[in-house]
């Protein structure tokens, strides 16, 4: 299995970007991965609609068919570390080639992305920028993969 991250804008802050970037190598470690940032500007010419739409259209072009999409989004489901870790055990006991975990931009997904999606998925009921949120859920996948691991990490 590899995962795909897809984070909608670039990563302004140098120490989310360090944390990024830490987090990925200790990650690959443990399965293939890749960090796509996609960048759409953002027009206040357009309304909410067309500027998801636009996102949407960006965000299928970087998808396979056989990708299986998780959003983060706040409305998704909840886990524990130990449950993610045991969520991501199955997709890989699966079969899953691709799982591709997608973070929006300001304004969410369109319609038409939420409906291709197979899931969504929430980091907590607390609300966290989007350049926050890239850095958390890194973190997440690697201590999901060490408690995969019986690593210590966890307990840390």
């Amino acid at each position: 299995m590899k995962i795909k991250l897809i984070f909608f804008g670039k990563t302004d802050n140098e120490y989310l970007k360090e944390g990024i970037q830490i987090f990925s190598k200790r990650l690959k470690h443990y399965i293939p991965h890749e960090v796509n940032e996609l960048v759409i500007k953002q027009s206040l010419k357009i309304n909410p609609e067309e500027q998801k739409e636009r996102e949407a259209q960006l965000l299928l072009k970087h998808l396979k068919p056989q990708d299986y999409l998780i959003l983060l989004d706040e409305k998704g489901k909840e886990f524990s570390s130990t449950e993610f870790a045991n969520w991501i055990q199955k997709k890989m006991n699966s079969g899953i080639k691709n799982l591709v975990f997608a973070v929006g931009g300001p304004l969410g997904f369109s319609d038409e992305i939420r409906e291709k999606a197979k899931m969504q998925l929430s980091m907590s009921r607390m609300t966290f920028s989007h350049q926050m949120v890239r850095l958390f859920f890194l973190e997440q996948l690697y201590r999901a993969f060490t408690i995969i691991r019986n690593e210590p990490y966890h307990n840390v």
